[in-house]
């Protein structure tokens, strides 16, 4: 069986194709994978890294307005369906599995028209442009949010990559710690802004310093690979730059401070992780619908970009991080909106079309 799974971009649409992926090598041996993505993408590094094979397409995000770029776009865009189409014939692709980003588009156009089955992955509770046109030729739509406006969609939740579903069961916080150069007895804080960053979390955080380090919070700040930060160890403080292990990132803290990715808030349940989450302003809005059902779960609380500030920091997070019952409850909350087994659901739905 030989599988094309498309999708990349940024670490919410490359994190899934790898956990799905894992889990297709897993369940046969014999099976062949190959990731569309483009070069500019995350999934450049990680996919080779994680042992499969890579293909690129041009980047082409959609045009938003009438413009020259919508003028060259049509027939860039033509040349990469016609591109995917020839991977699908030479390479004998029996099934293309998308999960959104600018790949994916001219492959699921592909797909339809050299009439191999199509399965999508939404990762986001408001779908994003690729996936919304994809859905009409898809024989099966799969999304991780249940609020997910897709019509016929099946609720799978977020395919999780092994480590992470791992860590639920045999993780341990003080190992974590560890890892990062962490005390293994300190509260800890994680900041992310995703895998692009957030230059504005990355401000706050730096100048909350002093207060965190007197609430005795030690922290693990990843700034993100466009940061004009670099990377820094001392008592308390530990930043890098982007992190391959989120699984321990994850494990070793109490509560972190995040954009509301898709992956990021599936990876942050999962392991009952408490968040102040800070979604990301631009954009469709998804973000802040991420987090809709584990904010009235009681499992973490939000704030505007522009209202999240020294100060908030100094009276909304040190004091959550200082009661440990509140913590607790929190943990609790947003362990109950995780998800562990959608990459085994999802894996489910594409052998039933592949044998149909």
């Amino acid at each position: 069986m030989r599988y094309l799974l498309t999708g990349g971009g940024t670490a919410g649409h490359v994190n899934p194709l790898l956990a799905v992926a894992d889990a297709i090598r897993l369940d046969d041996a014999t099976a062949e994978v190959l990731a569309l993505g483009t070069a500019e993408g995350l999934e450049s590094r990680l996919v080779a890294e994680r042992g499969y094979e890579l293909l690129t397409i041009a980047k082409l995000p959609f045009p938003r307005r009438p413009n020259a770029y919508a003028i060259a776009f049509l027939p860039r865009f033509a040349k990469a369906v016609k591109t995917c189409r020839r991977i699908i014939r030479v390479r004998k692709i029996d099934v293309v599995v998308g999960f959104g980003g600018y790949a994916s588009a001219p492959a699921y156009l592909a797909a339809a028209l050299e009439k191999v089955p199509l399965v999508i992955h939404e990762a986001n509770a408001l779908p994003g442009l690729a996936n919304r046109l994809g859905a009409g030729i898809a024989k099966v739509i799969a999304v991780a949010f249940k609020n997910t406006p897709l019509k016929n969609s099946v609720h799978v939740g977020m395919p999780l990559r092994r480590e992470i579903v791992d860590a639920a069961t045999a993780g341990s916080q003080a190992a974590a710690r560890k890892h990062f150069g962490l005390a293994a007895d300190t509260p800890t804080l994680l900041v992310t802004g995703g895998s692009l960053g957030a230059r504005h979390i990355n401000q706050v955080v730096e100048s909350s310093m002093q207060v965190l380090e007197a609430a005795g919070i030690q922290v693990l700040h990843i700034v993100g690979g466009d940061s004009d930060l670099g990377p820094l160890k001392e008592k308390g403080y530990v930043r890098i730059a982007y992190c391959d292990r989120m699984d321990l990132a994850i494990l070793a803290a109490d509560f972190a401070v995040s954009r509301a990715g898709a992956s990021t808030v599936c990876e942050f349940t999962a392991l009952g992780l408490p968040a102040l989450y800070i979604p990301y302003a631009v954009g469709n809005g998804e973000q802040a619908k991420n987090i809709t059902e584990v904010l009235a779960a009681g499992g973490a609380i939000t704030v505007a970009d522009s209202d999240f500030s020294r100060e908030f920091v100094a009276n909304q997070v040190v004091p959550l991080m200082s009661n440990s019952k509140n913590l607790d409850a929190m943990a609790s909350a947003a362990r109950r909106c995780g998800n562990l087994d959608g990459t085994s659901q999802l894996l489910a739905l594409i052998k039933g079309v592949v044998s149909a």
